[in-house]
């Protein structure tokens, strides 16, 4: 459906390290940090993860695609009733499982046009800045902003999106504004703890649809480069991370199995370790517009891609509709902290919450409920979702369905 070309400057990950001022008032998380600060702790220690003692386990949640075409735009102006866009009812269907997550990651595919637009869709995609508000408005701490469009509006529609999200308290990995921007790894805390775990978020993406990065700025866009992305992780390591996730825009569109060049990578990259553990703790993928497996590679959790959460009636190649293209998974993992230190934080609990977008009435709805077990279409695509996510084993490895 896009054009893949690669340019080939090696890019570090982009990064945010100061907290930036939420739609709903003055974050208090220190500075450097951009996780959520709440008065409990809903992850590991309540919502959607199994109880423990010990306050420094966390949830992380990941979920697909954010790809606001036309369509969606329009359905965001006609929820805001003339008052620009509102995204907010779009995602509420996802809210209590990001929300009830110590840490919640989206993938923000599009670029920001400026405020009152235009905006457009597919091909070249700009969309409305105040889908940023949403994100946070639902509980996303931070985006991975690399994708084969970051570069439909060139540097100023990075500039606009990431000011869009530091302005609505969305921390960002995968585009910068700044080499030094692209040189920090972002940085997140997970949970209430005082001690709680540092993760750090990174992003790349196979390519981009345009043949150059903005002149002078070959920094501007993450990559996918298997040395780039290890460097990157050691050196978040350095900065004190305990968990580092890799946000990979990758894949075939409309194939549920990865493909060649994603296993090798994914095999690479948990391969890779310093000192007897491993630099990556979890890898996410997004880009091929449908949902694909989990797999635990060499120990490490892979999970290929997610689908697109927001999306409009999707078709394909060849022009087919493709209702698949609205279907997805939220990844959520459980991490306990390592018995001695400096070891590696574990994955106690590895889940997966279906979930479709229905494009007619412009909502995300989770599948993980008794709503999908008793409504027969929902059932269907909730037991489809399942079938491919677990086509790798990994159910024989502990991934359950979450609720």
């Amino acid at each position: 459906m896009t054009k893949r070309i690669r340019h080939g400057a090696v890019i570090a990950v982009a990064a945010l390290l100061a907290a930036a001022t939420a739609c709903t008032g003055p974050q208090t998380t220190p500075p450097g940090f951009a996780g959520r600060q709440l008065g409990a702790s809903p992850g590991a220690n309540g919502a959607g993860g199994e109880g423990t003692k010990d306050a420094r386990a966390f949830t992380l949640l990941a979920s697909g695609d954010v790809l606001p075409h036309s369509s969606v735009i329009d359905r965001a102006a006609t929820d805001a009733k003339g008052r620009g866009y509102d995204f907010r009812p779009m995602l509420k269907g996802a809210a209590p499982a990001v929300s009830g997550a110590d840490l919640a990651i989206c993938h923000m595919e599009t670029v920001y046009g400026q405020q009152g637009g235009p905006y457009t869709g597919y091909p070249s995609f700009k969309s409305p800045p105040e889908v940023a508000e949403a994100l946070r408005a639902t509980g996303y701490d931070s985006c991975s902003t690399a994708s084969n469009h970051t570069l439909d509006d060139g540097a100023d529609g990075i500039r606009r999106t990431l000011d869009a999200l530091d302005k609505a308290g969305v921390a960002h990995a995968g585009s910068a504004r700044t080499a030094a921007e692209a040189n920090r790894p972002t940085l997140l805390k997970a949970g209430k703890a005082k001690d709680a775990a540092k993760v750090a978020h990174l992003a790349y993406t196979y390519g981009t649809n345009v043949d150059e990065p903005p002149a002078g700025q070959p920094w501007a866009v993450g990559l996918l480069d298997q040395d780039t992305i290890v460097a990157d992780a050691r050196a978040a390591r350095r900065a004190g991370a305990d968990v580092v996730v890799a946000s990979l825009h990758w894949g075939t569109e409309w194939q549920e199995a990865p493909d060649e060049n994603q296993v090798e990578l994914a095999h690479a990259l948990t391969a890779s370790a310093t000192g007897g553990r491993p630099d990556i703790d979890l890898i996410i993928g997004t880009h091929a517009h449908v949902p694909q497996a989990y797999e635990k590679v060499n120990g490490t959790w892979v999970v290929y891609g997610m689908g697109d959460q927001i999306a409009g009636a999707m078709v394909d190649d060849e022009g087919v509709r493709q209702p698949r293209g609205n279907e997805s998974s939220m990844a959520r993992f459980t991490f306990a902290p390592p018995a001695r230190t400096g070891g590696r934080w574990t994955v106690r609990k590895a889940e997966f919450l279906p979930q479709w977008f229905d494009p007619a009435a412009g909502r995300v709805t989770g599948l993980g409920g008794p709503a999908a077990d008793a409504a027969g279409r929902l059932r269907e695509i909730r037991d489809r979702i399942s079938g491919v996510v677990l086509s790798r084993g990994g159910a024989e490895d502990g991934l359950v369905r979450g609720r």
